[in-house]
Parts: structure tokens; sequence; C-alpha cells
């Protein structure tokens, strides 16, 4: 009998450990991804210098990493469900939740690419490092969809509200990335790209 509550409490708390690692990792991996808009931009927050802003991208980034592993380790130690070891790296190996879990793979891997060729910059080419370094922003919606459809508990309630807001931040922080490139282009350049599409327009 005690070996049997024994293992309803180890399964209750694998589970509980594995959706709200989960949730922290989806509010977590947002602020990654608007600190990484900020510093390509050489911005800056309130009260901290540039250098500080990029350590904290950094270290928030290593953070998720060590939330991903509570994240999978719990989801595939928890005996409710069957989920291999392996469909965290390889998409659509688990027999549980194929498709949602294989995007959590995906966006893993995405991950950690980027987190490798960060951490080997200096051995690395710009051109690699960035090209690499770019799939962030195609992890972080790929994760959001695997937080999102994986559970029930972003469906509905406050967790949906949170979920929501995530998407909305990015979505602005994209747009303000977007916005400030942009202006980057030289005045006479711009002047030359709008002349230029117009004509094009007009000989259509």
């Amino acid at each position: 009998m005690l070996e049997i509550v024994s293992g309803i409490n180890s399964s209750t708390w694998m589970w509980y450990a594995s959706r709200s690692t989960g949730v922290v990792l989806l509010v977590l991996l947002t602020l990654v991804m608007l600190l990484g808009l900020l510093v390509t931009r050489q911005g800056r927050l309130p009260g901290l210098p540039k250098f500080a802003v990029t350590g904290l991208h950094r270290n928030l980034s290593l953070l998720a990493v060590a939330f991903v592993l509570v994240h999978v380790l719990t989801a595939v130690f928890d005996g409710y469900v069957r989920i291999p070891l392996t469909a965290a790296v390889i998409p659509l190996t688990s027999p549980y939740e194929r498709l949602w879990l294989g995007l959590g793979a995906v966006a893993f891997d995405l991950m950690l690419a980027a987190i490798v060729t960060s951490l080997l910059r200096r051995h690395l080419s710009r051109r690699l490092w960035r090209g690499v370094h770019l799939l962030v922003y195609v992890s972080w919606p790929i994760a959001w969809v695997h937080s999102v459809f994986s559970s029930k508990d972003l469906r509905h309630g406050p967790l949906l509200v949170l979920a929501i807001a995530c998407a909305l931040a990015v979505v602005a922080g994209v747009i303000w990335r977007l916005a400030s490139a942009a202006r980057d282009v030289p005045r006479a350049e711009r002047v030359s790209l709008v002349f230029g599409a117009l004509h094009r327009t007009a000989a259509k």
C-alpha cells in the first residue's frame, strides 16, 4: 500500500514539475527573445549598461536550458504516459501527442544550436554564427505552439492570458526591431528604394 501511495505521489510531483517548468520556460524564452531583439539594436534597459543587457540575455538563455532539462526529464519519467527520452531531440518519435511533442523537439534542437554556436562564437565566422543564431526567431513560435497545444493548462484561464501576452510581446518586439532597422537605411537609399518600387509598379 505504501508503495502505491509513493508511486502516485511521485507521478503527481513529476506531472506538476513538467507542466510548471513548461510555463516558466514560455516566459523565459519570451524574455530571451525580447532581450535578443534589444541586443541586436545595441539597446539598453533602464538602469543597466548595454553590456549588462547582453549578459542578462546570455544568462537567461542558459537558465532556460536548465529548465528545459527538468521539463524533459520529468515528462519522460512520469509514468502516466510513455514518452521516450529520444523524443526530446528527435521529432515525431513520441507515441503520445506526437505532433505537439515533435514541435517541442524541433524548438529544443534549434535552441541548442543557437546556444552551442554562441558558446563557440570566437571559433566561428560571424556569418555562420549569425545564420544559426537567427534560428531563435524560428524556435520561439514553434515552442509557443508546443506549449499551448501539448497541454490543456495553457488553453484556458490565467495561463491562456499569459500565453497570449507572451505572443503579443514578441510580435511587438519584432515590429519594433523591423521599424528600427528601416530607420537605419540612409535617407537617400530610402528615397531610391521608394522610387524604384514606384517605377516597377508603373511599368507593370
